[in-house]
Order: structure tokens, then sequence, then C-alpha cells
């Protein structure tokens, strides 16, 4: 089972009791205001998500890590990488990226878990490069975006909600671990 321990984080595979708070977080329309076209998700939608986190960890070798406080236990959200198939224009590329609780904003989790996450990719997992995509506006994104090191190498349109949406790199020569 692939685990990563940070001073303060455990990035690991789901397990079933993940589902209702990863369900609570999806239902918080703060968290989920940058995500698609901002609807909240819920318990059914989540425990599809998972499933298919799992699956792509199965298929691909990474996926989505859900994100434990050590402190506490408690789930934190989610960091990790995935095929962004809904930017086909993109490929072939994987792409970095997180969702926390409302109430984990603000405390450097996110650059954490994401740090960790970005070092297994191109470390761990031998990727040559890694993209992040957000949307024009999110600037806690951005702030976690620019601590990777990572560039704004374009910057282009969602295909189904028409927003503004930049994409990021970072590529191995470029990666300070």
């Amino acid at each position: 089972m692939t685990e990563i321990r940070t001073p303060r984080l455990l990035l690991r595979r789901w397990h079933d009791d993940d589902l209702a708070p990863m369900a609570d977080i999806n239902a918080d329309p703060r968290v989920m205001r940058w995500i698609d076209d901002g609807s909240v998700r819920d318990l059914d939608h989540t425990a599809e998500a998972i499933e298919r986190w799992e699956e792509e960890w199965d298929e691909e070798g990474f996926g989505l890590f859900a994100v434990e406080l050590l402190a506490s236990g408690e789930l934190a959200g989610f960091t990790g990488l995935s095929v962004p198939e809904f930017l086909p224009e993109l490929g072939p590329a994987v792409a970095i990226s997180w969702r926390l609780g409302s109430q984990f904003w603000g405390q450097g989790y996110g650059s954490e878990a994401a740090q960790a996450t970005l070092e297994f990719a191109l470390q761990d997992r031998g990727l040559d490069r890694v993209i992040s995509i957000s949307r024009v506006g999110d600037n806690a994104s951005e702030n976690v975006i620019r601590k990777l090191g990572m560039v704004l190498e374009r910057e282009t349109a969602h295909p189904v909600y028409g927003f503004p949406l930049r994409v990021h790199t970072i590529d191995l020569s470029e990666y300070q671990a």
C-alpha cells in the first residue's frame, strides 16, 4: 500500500470510513466554489468518486491520496495525481490537485500535502512533468502552485462551463526537492 508521511500528514489510499467525512467536504459550497460549476456533491456522488480514484490507482499506479492529520486521525481531504481527461489538448499529462475541508484551510496542509505528492510524482513514479489546472480567481490554489515552483504554461477555457483556466507546469529538471 502506498503511503507518504509528512511532518503533520499521512497521505494514503482510501478507507471505507473516509466516505462520510469526504462527503461533508464535498457538500460545503465554500470548498466546491472553484470545482466545475460549483455544485456541491452528495454522499452517492462522493462514493462514486472515491471508487474512480481507487480504480485510477490500480490502472495508472498513482491517484488521489486521502489526506489524514497525524495528530487527530481526521480526514482533511485529498491531494494527488490524475489524468485530466476533461482537457484532452493537454495530453498526455498528469495533473496534481487537492481539496481540503474549509476547517483545514490556512494552516499549510494543502502545500505540505501537494509538495509530498509532487515529490512522489517526480521521484517515486518517475514522471518527467506534472501540471496543475486552476480556475482564474482561485487565489488559494494559485498560492499552493507558486509554492510548488510551477510556472504558467497557458490559459484555456473549461470545455463544458467556459470559465478561464490556468495550466501551470513543472518538470523534473526544474524541481527542487
